[in-house]
């Protein structure tokens, strides 16, 4: 990992990682947050853009035993987000270091990425979870750049990173599959 990437996590491990917005909160993940975890990444609506095919029950649970270890061993990660009056699960919105093999590579900046449930969509959720990352993002990360990756056809969630900031750099592909890179200068969300 980049060394200014260990400064960065160091730094923000010793934050606080408790968020909230008019109508959401957001949380790193506990064990209780497996079953609705599980039931949104095994929806094909929500990873018809995010591999294709419904997540089993063991790549959940080795999602989430990811999104622990960011947190513990980084200092950033994903978070559960829930609707604030509610408590009902939304989705989970975050940064992540995943080393992925892409072209053209992310050079160390951090990936935000978000997936929300089905019912939520369309709600403008996605926006307002992502500006809390990343309101969060720039209070640790104040001169860093964050990426995210999006599949060319997902025309939502291109909305949403260019709600957020992010402007597209690049196009690549990952897995096979063609892929839009976006960059983020750090700055107001």
């Amino acid at each position: 990992m980049p060394t200014n990437l260990n400064r960065i996590s160091r730094t923000m491990a010793q934050l606080s990682t408790f968020l909230e917005t008019d109508r959401l909160t957001m949380r790193p993940h506990v064990l209780e947050d497996y079953d609705d975890s599980f039931a949104m990444w095994s929806n094909p609506e929500v990873i018809r853009f995010i591999g294709g095919q419904p997540f089993t029950r063991e790549e959940v649970w080795a999602r989430l035993l990811r999104y622990v270890g960011h947190w513990t061993l980084l200092g950033f990660g994903y978070w559960v987000v829930r609707d604030k009056e509610s408590g009902r699960f939304v989705g989970e919105v975050g940064f992540a270091n995943f080393r992925r093999q892409i072209e053209p590579p992310l050079d160390g900046m951090p990936e935000v990425g978000w997936a929300l449930t089905p019912a939520t969509h369309g709600r403008g959720y996605a926006t307002e979870a992502v500006r809390a990352a990343l309101r969060w993002a720039d209070a640790q990360w104040p001169a860093a750049d964050t990426a995210c990756i999006i599949a060319p056809e997902n025309t939502t969630s291109l909305r949403v990173a260019q709600k957020c900031g992010y402007v597209e750099w690049a196009r690549g592909s990952y897995k096979g599959k063609p892929t839009i890179h976006l960059r983020r200068t750090a700055g107001p969300a």
